[in-house]
């Protein structure tokens, strides 16, 4: 290969550093790019499209080793479906659905105790009429006292 993309290049055009893009390399989500008689790494097109893969990946919640694997699976498919990334999509969409519900119920929390207007942690806790659910919250049983 006599032309090719340059790591800066690369790493532009991806919106990733050329650090990010060593990185990759070394851990082999991206495979080892040609070189140029004078040394310089020269990279396809198929390397942005790879980098701009991975970091949705990680964005939609993949760790880089699930990319990995996902990524290598994909190479070994020969045309057809990957195994698992349906069921690997439905565990993350599970578990994105479980963490919306639990900042819901934060954000519910912490909005009761900003209109009831709570200053002290302590004094709100061992109230009866606290608006923060720190039973529900921390599974515990909170005791009576003054309201805030």
């Amino acid at each position: 290969m006599s032309t090719g993309l340059r790591s800066g290049q690369v790493a532009e055009a991806a919106g990733v550093n050329v650090q990010t893009l060593r990185y990759y390399e070394r851990r082999g989500l991206l495979a080892e790019p040609e070189r140029s008689n004078g040394g310089h790494r020269l990279y396809s097109e198929d390397a942005v499209t790879a980098l701009r893969v991975i970091k949705a990946a990680q964005r939609l919640g993949f760790t880089l080793e699930e990319v990995a694997e996902l990524l290598e699976a994909g190479r070994h498919r020969h045309g057809r479906p990957v195994p698992g990334l349906q069921d690997r999509a439905a565990a993350k969409l599970a578990k994105v659905d479980a963490k919306i519900a639990d900042l819901t119920t934060i954000r519910t929390a912490l909005a009761a105790a900003v209109e009831a207007g709570c200053d002290d942690l302590i004094v709100c806790a061992s109230s009866p009429c606290c608006p923060i659910p720190f039973t529900d919250l921390a599974e515990e049983n909170r005791h009576a006292g003054p309201c805030c």
